[in-house]
């Protein structure tokens, strides 16, 4: 059949348009740094604000030095319900050293621990979680306690979702992480959970090695045993890095003052604070638990995580705030 010339040029043109107009939509969503985040005001407004930061020659650009993001753990890098991992961790600890204590089956909250009552366990409060980590958490030298928290977090399965706790961990935050990290930006961990705690896993999980990790802390001591150098932990509290205690956490861990920082609860407010409430470009995000059906969803009433006051001064503060079931594609990495 013939076709006339200029029915072939126009043919070959429409054939290239196609074919560029794909290739360039398979590039982009290819090299699209945080797939599992829907199109939504939270991705456009963390795209904005590394752009704004990093770009070279304009008000708002950061040295890579000063590019630092700091992230709790709890409810923000990974889940927070039913109960805090690090007090799963010390019930089973505490069943698992029973037979070693049997004043415990008449000691409070320790009773509460061995007869499965978790309301007389709430009872207990701070100060009750606080016996419960020294009794569990102590008594031996750091290299033991890095095992036992080694043998656990590999063993250890959530009681919902039936998977190790590494496992439930935020694929958008992951993803957050690496894009952070690919424009030069060095991230921390600042948990209110034990920094001895987190720091056997972070690095392979999040890519946060041990020396970025800032916690809550007991006391350790200097000791020979045997001729061998050893740190021991003793049963004495030497830092909360909760709430107040964040900023001062990050000021002598760190160093310096973040230009990023992202939390999910009231126990996060002076850590948004003293990150964002600075001259220069800066950046505040909140993770709200929204989604019950894919997590859970909670925030001015519940014993973990409360999300009160710090929701109410993300709105002063122009804090981003993410809604986990309308902002995210998925919640837990796929397997």
């Amino acid at each position: 059949m013939f076709v006339p010339r200029d029915l072939q040029t126009a043919a070959r043109a429409v054939a290239v348009f196609v074919t560029v107009a794909l290739t360039t939509t398979v590039a982009l969503a290819q090299s699209d740094p945080l797939p599992s985040w829907n199109d939504t005001a939270p991705k456009a407004a963390i795209v904005e604000f590394v752009g704004k930061v990093t770009k070279d020659g304009t008000p708002d650009f950061v040295p890579e030095a000063e590019r630092i993001a700091v992230f709790d753990n709890d409810g923000t890098l990974w889940i927070e319900h039913p109960m805090y991992v690090q007090l799963a961790f010390a019930l089973d600890r505490v069943k698992a050293e029973a037979q070693n204590h049997p004043e415990w089956k008449t000691t409070q909250p320790f009773q509460a621990v061995l007869e499965g009552d978790m309301k007389a366990l709430a009872a207990a409060g701070e100060k009750g979680l606080v016996e419960l980590i020294m009794a569990t958490h102590a008594g031996m030298t750091v290299d033991e306690f890095h095992k036992t928290v080694t043998d656990w977090i590999a063993t250890a399965r959530d009681p919902r979702f039936k998977k190790p706790y590494t496992e439930l961990v935020y694929q958008p935050m992951l993803e957050l992480l690496s894009y952070l990290r690919a424009n030069g930006f060095k991230t921390f961990i600042v948990s209110g959970g034990g920094i001895e705690m987190m720091r056997p896993w972070t690095d392979r999980v999040y890519g946060v090695p041990p020396e970025q990790v800032v916690g809550s802390s007991i006391k350790t001591e200097f000791q020979m045993k045997d001729g061998v150098p050893t740190l021991f932990r003793l049963p004495q509290v030497n830092f909360i890095d909760d709430k107040a205690g964040k900023p001062v956490g990050i000021n002598e861990h760190i160093g310096r003052r973040p230009i990023a920082a992202f939390g999910n609860s009231d126990g996060d407010l002076e850590m948004l604070q003293w990150t964002t409430m600075a001259p220069g470009a800066r950046f505040g995000l909140i993770v709200h638990h929204t989604d019950a059906e894919r997590e859970y969803a909670y925030d001015r009433n519940t014993e973990f995580g409360r999300l009160d006051k710090a929701v109410d001064a993300a709105a002063v503060n122009n804090w981003t705030v993410v809604d986990m079931k309308n902002d995210w594609k998925q919640i837990f990495p796929e397997k």
